[in-house]
């Protein structure tokens, strides 16, 4: 007897997350398998239980490639990814298959995103993390006024690489929050940007040249692998700093350790990481990022708010209600 075999719409979900968008499936009816453990599923088990699925409603954590697809089956219709990025699944293959996939850009995770990038600038420049352990480790013994000293935020230039959603909202935040200039750039300009805040497109060499702070923003693609790495290093103030809410490998792990070695950069707060979960790729070179006072590192936690993932989790069932019932994804990763 197959336990798949059913004549309810089945759906498997490889980790368990915000509930709205769970609710929202089972209240169609569809038959719903949640992975038990808040933990990254194994290989052997995703391939075990994606089996007879009509939809995988996956993670970022996740790899999706030809293996999981021919394992789950002809009965796949739809893979959900939980994530604005959808760098772990293989499109081409899922093409092939003629198995939509999609992802989950929502307007909440978008402004959390940019929140959370614009909180990381204003925590390099005022030394917020230094100052919490100088502090907690009992070291404050009253007011000097050279303790700590940090920077402005207000007035300084942003460079934005890559003008997506979130680069949009990081923009909004700094320079009508904190009239900041701004330079972006993009494969494509954005004239409706340049008007509204008053925007300046660079090719990437002179915004690094440019920019007091640098958050980037770019998808992982082969052409944005390693983007940041040591040509670019060596163009940037070494006053600036560099913030990554977006993939890993788009900066180089060696080359950023390097920089902040020998002080060619101010400093640098980081969402993602190379290798992630590992914060660092090679613990050999002694170079271990977590050694930096001038690093702030955060656990890939830029969407992590209550209305940003709860957001994410209702398109991500929206997008499998739409496909299961014949019509278009609403998000359909691109």
């Amino acid at each position: 007897m197959n336990p798949f075999k059913t004549s309810k719409k089945r759906v498997f979900v490889t980790r368990p997350f915000a509930d709205e968008g769970i609710i929202m499936l089972r209240e169609k009816g569809y038959d719903m398998e949640v992975f038990e453990r808040d933990e990254v599923i194994s290989r052997e088990e995703l391939l075990r239980r994606v089996k007879g699925a009509d939809a995988l409603l996956s993670l970022l954590t996740d790899k999706i490639d030809a293996g999981v697809l021919e394992a789950a089956g002809p009965s796949l219709k739809i893979v959900a990814n939980y994530a604005v990025g959808f760098d772990n699944i293989d499109l081409v293959e899922a093409k092939k298959r003629k198995i939509p996939v999609t992802n989950t850009p929502a307007p909440e995770v978008s402004e959390t995103v940019a929140e959370h990038a614009f909180s990381l600038m204003l925590a390099l420049a005022h030394r917020i993390a230094e100052s919490d352990v100088y502090a907690k480790a009992g070291r404050y013994k009253g007011w000097s006024p050279n303790n700590l000293i940090g920077t402005d935020v207000y007035g300084k230039t942003l460079g934005i690489i890559g003008l997506g959603r979130i680069g949009f909202a990081v923009a909004e935040r700094a320079v009508k929050g904190f009239k900041m200039k701004c330079v972006y750039s993009d494969p494509k300009r954005n004239g409706d940007f340049e008007r509204e805040f008053g925007a300046t497109y660079l090719p990437m060499d002179k915004l690094l040249k440019t920019a007091d702070f640098v958050t980037l923003h770019v998808p992982l693609l082969p052409s944005t692998k390693h983007l940041i790495s040591t040509d670019a290093f060596s163009l940037m103030k070494k006053s600036a700093f560099l913030v990554n809410t977006a993939r890993g490998p788009v900066v180089d792990e060696k080359a950023l350790l390097i920089a902040l070695r020998t002080k060619r950069i101010a400093g640098a707060a980081l969402d993602v990481f190379e290798c992630e979960p590992a914060i660092d790729c090679d613990l050999t070179d002694k170079l271990e990022l977590k050694q930096f006072p001038n690093v702030i590192l955060t656990p890939h936690t830029a969407s992590a708010t209550i209305e940003a993932r709860q957001a994410m989790s209702r398109i991500a069932a929206e997008n499998i209600i739409a496909v299961l019932e014949g019509r278009e994804p609403l998000t359909p990763a691109k």
